[in-house]
């Protein structure tokens, strides 16, 4: 399921750390206002057997802004979109929204003008086009041929060695978080845009950067398991705002 908003704000300018970092915050409040011991216990233990974060959100865009080198496009209507695989998020999410006129985006202030409940995407041939807005990262083990681990920050972008395998082993253990059939296959990788890196937020603190580049996958599996998928994001630290796949 996913939530679109419609916004319009003041601000003349969005700093690039604050275009995706404010979202994770966002929408733990959002949790906390409408389902506070659900989203105590997903902020804390995480969901399901790997102990993940089913949710994802967008960067704010804001399609009729004038682009200028160098900064980030702001003016005019503003969306925003939120989405999960699990219906109670949405509609927490939903209930709090109701109740919030003016969200803050960091330090700038979004002022709802829209909500709406999108048409899930339906993928009944088993076949599903996944192209990013935000970058997708994703990390490898970091451990060497013997297995000892050289490092934790061991970014792998798309188009490198292991990339292809780790996006979709991602893809498996989300939907067996989920319950769903995990036999998702990447079948290619159609397009891949330039090396970004993001500030983003993080459970263990001030958050950092992480890099990662956009991309357009072609990937089979049963619809139901793409469906969600399409609700989650692609890669890792969707719940940051990496991997959101466009609408």
């Amino acid at each position: 399921m996913r939530l679109r908003l419609t916004f319009h704000t003041g601000a003349r300018e969005l700093p690039w750390d604050e275009v995706l970092k404010p979202g994770r915050a966002l929408v733990y409040a959002l949790l906390e206002s409408a389902a506070p011991e659900f989203g105590a216990d997903l902020h804390i233990n995480g969901y399901g057997r790997y102990k993940m974060a089913p949710f994802g959100y967008s960067a704010p865009v804001f399609p009729s802004a004038r682009k200028q080198a160098g900064t980030y496009p702001v003016g005019g209507p503003g969306i925003l979109e939120l989405g999960s695989p699990l219906p109670e998020i949405v509609e927490a999410w939903a209930r709090a929204l109701a109740t919030m006129p003016v969200l803050a985006w960091g330090a700038t202030a979004f002022i709802v003008d829209k909500i709406e409940l999108l048409e899930p995407a339906e993928f009944v041939s088993g076949r599903a086009v996944f192209r990013t807005s935000t970058p997708v990262v994703m990390k490898t083990s970091g451990r060497d041929d013997s297995g000892v681990r050289l490092t934790r920050q061991a970014w792998c972008l798309p188009g490198e060695p292991e990339w292809d395998v780790y996006i979709e082993s991602n893809l498996r253990r989300k939907a067996e978080t989920l319950g769903l059939r995990s036999d998702v296959t990447l079948e290619k990788v159609g397009w891949i845009g330039s090396k970004r890196s993001f500030a983003v937020g993080s459970a263990q603190g001030p958050g950092g950067k992480k890099p990662g580049a956009c991309v357009e996958v072609d990937v089979s599996g049963d619809p139901e398991t793409l469906q969600a998928l399409h609700d989650w994001g692609l890669g890792q630290a969707n719940s940051a705002g990496m991997g959101w796949i466009c609408s």
